[in-house]
Order: C-alpha cells, then sequence, then structure tokens
C-alpha cells in the first residue's frame, strides 16, 4: 500500500501501473536452500521469514545474555557432581528450566573458554590431572542440561523448588496472597499447558470448579530417576543389573507417590480455606432451604385444612376409645386380682402340703419311699386344683399320721388313673386317625404304602431337606424310579403321607427304622459269591464279609469328606490314607461308602432334571 500524504503534501497519479507478468525463476545458493526448507516443511515464505526472525531475536537474546558464575566453582567436587546446581554451574541461576538450549550452549562455550584445563595451565595455574578437576563439574552439567531426558530428570528434583504447603491458618487470612503463587508454582509440573488459574473473589462457580476438577486430576510429569542410588550401568552382570532397576523403579514410585499426595494435600488444603467455596454452600443451602421452606408451607396448608376436616371426627371415636379402655381395664384388673388372688391361695396350700408331708417324712421308713412320695406329693401340687387341695390340707391337718398317709396315697392313685386315661385316649386318638388314615388308601391314589414305600419315604425326606425347589415333586419322582411296589405317588401323596409319619408314636418310627436296618444289613451279607471278573471297586462290594456293617455316624461322615478333599485321586496310596483318616473304619468301608454317596448325588440328580423337565413343558 501506498504511504498516507503527510500534512501540506498531496497525492499525484503521473501515469497507471503495468499489469504483473509471471516470470518463472529458479533460486540458487542460499535461496535454493530456504526454497527446499519451505517445500519440504509445507510453509509459505512469509511463515519462514517469521522463523528467520524468531532466529535473529533468539540471537541477540544469546549475545544479551548475562552470566553469574558460580562463586564456588572452583572448589566443587568432581565425585560429588549429582548433588550439585548445574544451572549454577553454567552460571545460569536465574533462567533455570526457562533457559533454551541456545542460551545453554552459549553459557557452556562461554564458561569453557575461561575454565578450560589448558587456559588455565597457559595462564601458569596449577592443574589437577584426570577427572579430579573442577572443569568435571562442568562437563557433567553440559551432559545433563543438553539431554532433553536427562535435564528433565534434574528440572524435576531442583534443589531450588519450594515443595511446601501452606497451612489452614495462614490460607485463611490472605487466601489468595497465600495460595496463587503456590499453584503457580506448581503449575510446572503439569503435563497439560496453560492450567486454569486461581481466580479472584468474583469468579463463578463453573470457573473455580473448573480449577479443582483440574487439580484434583492433576496429571504432573515429574519423575525421580535422578535421585536412583545404584547406576546399573556399574551392575557386574545381568542379575545385578535387575535387581538395581527394581530397587530404582521401587524408589521411583514411592517418591512419585509422595509427591502426589503432596499436591493433593495443597489442593485439599486450598479447597477447604477458600472463602469462594463457603460461599457458594451458603448460596446452594440457602436456596434449598428456599425451596423447602415453600414445599413446606404449600404442605402445611393442605395438612391443615385435611385436619380440620378430620379433627371432629377423631375426636368422637376418641372418647368412645378411651371409655371403651378404661372399662377394659377395669375389667382386665379385676381379672387380674382374682387371678392374683387365687395363685397365692394355690401357692399357699401347695407349700402347706409340701410342710405337711415333710413333717410325717413324706411317710415313709427308708430314704428311697422318701423319695418316691416326694415326686408325688409335687406331682399332686400340679395335678390338683384349689379345691382339692385344700380338702386334702384339711384331712391331713385333723388326721393321724395312718390316715394321712392314706388320704394322700388315695389322691395319688387318682391322679395317676386320671393320667393314665389321658394317655389312653391319646393312643386311641392316633390309632383311629391311623386306621382312617390306611381306610381312605393312606393317601397314596387308592392303594396303601408298604413298609419298603415308607422307608423309602423317609430316606427321601433326608435326602432333599427343605430348602430344595421342587421339593414334593422331586421326592415324588425318586420315589418312583426306586420303589418295587410299581405305584405311581404325586406329591400330594407324598406331603399327606409325611404328615400322618410326624403325627406317629416315637416307638413306631423306631420301629419303622429299625426294620430298614435290618433289611440292609441280610442284603448286604447274604448275597451269594459271584464270579470275580468284576472291577476292584465292584468285587469289593459283592464281599464285604470282613467290613464294618454298623451305620455310618455324622462324625465319621464329616471325617471321610474331609479326608477325600485332603487326599486327592492323585495321591498316592489315597484310601489307605483316608481310611487312617476315620477312626473304626477299613480302607474297603471307605470307598464302599464313597460309592453309596455317588449313588445317592446321580439319583437326587436324575430326580431334580426330571421335575425341571416337566416345570419347562
Amino acid at each position: 500500500m501506498l504511504l498516507e500524504a503527510t500534512e501540506g503534501e498531496e497525492t499525484v497519479v503521473f501515469k497507471a501501473a503495468a499489469a504483473s507478468v509471471q516470470v518463472l525463476v529458479e533460486p540458487v545458493g542460499r535461496w535454493f536452500e530456504a526454497y527446499i526448507r519451505r517445500r519440504n516443511r509445507n510453509v509459505s515464505a512469509s511463515f519462514q521469514e517469521l522463523e528467520d526472525e524468531e532466529e535473529s531475536s533468539e540471537e541477540s537474546e544469546d549475545e544479551e545474555l548475562q552470566l553469574e558464575e558460580h562463586p564456588m566453582l572452583r572448589t566443587l567436587d568432581p565425585k560429588d557432581w549429582k548433588n550439585q546446581d548445574h544451572y549454577a554451574v553454567l552460571g545460569l541461576p536465574h533462567l533455570r528450566y526457562k533457559a533454551t538450549q541456545k542460551q545453554i550452549k552459549a553459557a557452556h562455550k562461554a564458561i569453557v573458554l575461561k575454565h578450560h584445563p589448558d587456559k588455565r595451565k597457559a595462564a601458569g595455574e596449577q592443574i589437577v590431572e584426570g577427572d579430579n578437576d573442577y572443569f568435571t563439574c562442568i562437563t557433567k552439567a553440559i551432559e545433563i542440561l543438553s539431554d532433553p531426558v536427562k535435564r528433565r530428570a534434574f528440572d524435576s528434583v531442583d534443589p531450588t523448588f519450594d515443595n511446601s504447603v501452606p497451612s489452614k491458618s495462614e490460607g485463611k487470612e490472605n487466601f489468595f496472597e497465600v495460595f496463587a503463587p503456590v499453584f503457580e508454582r506448581n503449575a510446572r509440573w503439569s503435563s497439560k499447558k496453560h492450567g486454569p488459574s486461581l481466580g479472584t473473589m468474583d469468579s463463578t462457580f463453573e470457573e473455580v470448579d473448573n480449577f479443582y476438577s483440574f487439580w484434583y486430576n492433576f496429571d504432573s510429569w515429574r519423575e525421580f530417576s535422578y535421585l536412583d542410588e545404584e547406576e546399573k550401568e556399574k551392575a557386574e552382570c545381568r542379575d545385578e543389573r535387575r535387581w538395581i532397576e527394581k530397587q530404582n523403579r521401587a524408589s521411583r514410585a514411592q517418591r512419585k507417590k509422595e509427591e502426589m499426595n503432596r499436591i493433593r494435600t495443597l489442593v485439599d488444603t486450598a479447597y477447604s480455606c477458600d472463602p469462594r467455596i463457603k460461599k457458594f454452600k451458603e448460596e446452594e443451602k440457602a436456596r434449598k432451604e428456599a425451596e423447602k421452606k415453600a414445599k413446606a408451607e404449600a404442605k402445611r396448608k393442605e395438612q391443615e385444612e385435611k385436619e380440620r376436616a378430620k379433627q371432629a371426627e377423631l375426636e368422637v371415636a376418641r372418647i368412645a376409645k378411651e371409655k371403651e379402655e378404661e372399662e377394659a381395664r377395669q375389667a382386665a384388673l379385676q381379672a387380674k386380682k382374682e387371678k392374683e388372688i387365687q395363685k397365692k391361695a394355690m401357692k399357699k396350700e401347695r407349700q402347706r402340703l409340701r410342710t405337711t408331708c415333710k413333717n410325717w417324712n413324706y411317710f415313709a421308713d427308708n430314704e428311697a419311699d422318701s423319695v418316691k412320695m416326694m415326686e408325688e406329693v409335687e406331682k399332686l401340687c400340679d395335678r390338683l386344683e384349689l379345691t382339692s387341695l385344700q380338702s386334702l390340707n384339711e384331712i391331713l391337718a385333723s388326721a393321724s399320721k395312718e390316715d394321712s398317709k392314706a388320704a394322700v396315697e388315695k389322691q395319688v392313685e387318682e391322679v395317676n388313673a386320671q393320667l393314665q386315661k389321658e394317655r389312653e385316649a391319646e393312643v386311641q386318638a392316633r390309632q383311629a386317625a391311623r386306621s382312617a388314615e390306611q381306610a381312605s388308601g393312606g393317601g397314596g391314589g387308592g392303594k396303601g404304602w408298604n413298609e419298603e414305600d415308607l422307608q423309602l419315604l423317609i430316606k427321601a425326606v433326608n435326602l432333599f431337606p427343605a430348602g430344595t425347589n421342587s421339593r414334593w415333586e422331586v421326592i415324588a419322582n425318586y420315589m418312583n424310579l426306586h420303589s418295587s411296589s410299581g405305584m405311581k405317588r404325586t406329591a400330594k401323596d407324598v406331603i399327606n403321607k409325611a404328615k400322618n409319619l410326624q403325627k406317629l408314636d416315637p416307638l413306631q418310627k423306631d420301629e419303622i427304622n429299625k426294620k430298614a436296618y435290618e433289611k440292609f444289613k441280610k442284603e448286604h451279607t447274604s448275597v451269594p459269591p459271584s464270579i470275580d471278573n468284576a472291577l476292584p471297586s465292584e468285587r469289593f462290594e459283592a464281599s464285604g464279609s470282613d467290613g464294618n456293617a454298623a451305620p455310618w455316624t455324622t462324625e465319621e461322615q464329616k471325617l471321610l469328606e474331609q479326608a477325600l478333599k485332603t487326599y486327592p485321586v492323585s495321591t498316592p496310596e489315597r484310601w489307605e490314607k483316608i481310611a487312617a483318616a476315620v477312626p473304626g473304619r477299613s480302607k474297603k468301608d471307605c470307598m464302599k461308602r464313597y460309592k453309596e454317596l455317588v449313588e445317592m448325588v446321580k439319583a437326587k440328580k436324575a430326580a431334580q432334571e426330571q421335575v425341571a423337565a416337566k416345570n419347562k413343558k
């Protein structure tokens, strides 16, 4: 564009400009090099010019670079190079991690020109031979800072960095002045650049929430490999190198964990001290309280209307209820008083009877008869009514010892006769119920239940306990599979018969179990010999002559199950060890019992599968 005319001048057009003409030009020399660079990077000439300007500005910065020479440089110990400040050695303590590579190289060049051993030797200075000269510290400094990986490791443990976290007391007084520089200082470790700032008291909720979300999910690139105590390059073998790497990884992980805990402590402390958080919470609380009050007010008005409508009805109901409760309370109180009076009278008469009999030594001459009579007297106290006790006590009070003994014995005979009648009536009722059951077919589809079916039912009930899915259908199916009578039982038949068995006299139950055991013993002891062409387990089951035929107890069953778990199939001489773990049982007994358990489990699964198949249909 043309320059604007200054004050007092005019712009005049002398002649029209000629049209532009496109001319092919082939660059040569440094212009060709710049052309190739632009083409490979796919940038324009103007962008290249900007880069050239940046390079020239960096060069000018390098020219203006001011070095601060380390005051103790000549006294540094080359063997302790790891603990030295490499930026200070090169004269860049004021720039540190902000120093560019060009500035580092320029500083190194300047300090080498001044402290190189050859320069100092030419100046007549005494030089220490080998790596013991302080110039080794300069070499280590440029070696660390010129390598991006090693420099990042050194920057992570920058000795001048302040790792302190402000306390809550400090933060509550001047929150923004205390925490703003701390977060700005720690932001250098973030993998994400340009993180959110702490803000001010006027920051919005979204800005504050974004800030704390960033720091609670802080991704730090800081690592602590520079502090490794062992160097794997010094290892003499591969195993030692691996051991060193393992130790270094563990120490780095521990320091990284401590660093993240420090950051989390910083964020937690700032969050707890932040006045904006308190303000937001108070605003949120006030908003919720206002909403709650509005809802409560609306609900209160509605409730008041309902209360007015119900109040009259409740008052009438309350008066009627109080009247009824008072009448019931008086009646209960009267009944309680009468009961207490009768209870006291009963207690008094019983004690009187016991005392009288005790004074007569229970009408016995020896200890055995005395104990027996004492039991009979206690039975009288339990069974006799109040009037009977009073009549008996009056007789004992006025009669002699013999008459008293006769009266007590007569009363004992009457009580025992009454108890006997009650027992007989109970037995007759059970027999009548059992006879009615048998007359109606025993609830088994119009056909009776033989002893084998009863034994099979008891076994199935124990085999399928309460909680089994479709329990009674499974039990009925199990009986239909294993019963030799050929009768088909339904779940309803099995339930009815099981209820009847529960009502049986305990002696009859014991009789059924005894017959089942005798049948089992007969079947397993009188089997005729067969040809010895079976497998070892089958051959053992057929013989069984020297085994223990007694039924297995619960304790023996638990020991067998534990032994089967302890000694798996791959254990040598497995069954000898299992038999040793079950006292009183031989190897054959254990093998036989194991086979029986397997058959029972198979039968149980088969019954359950059939019921499941029926339910699906």
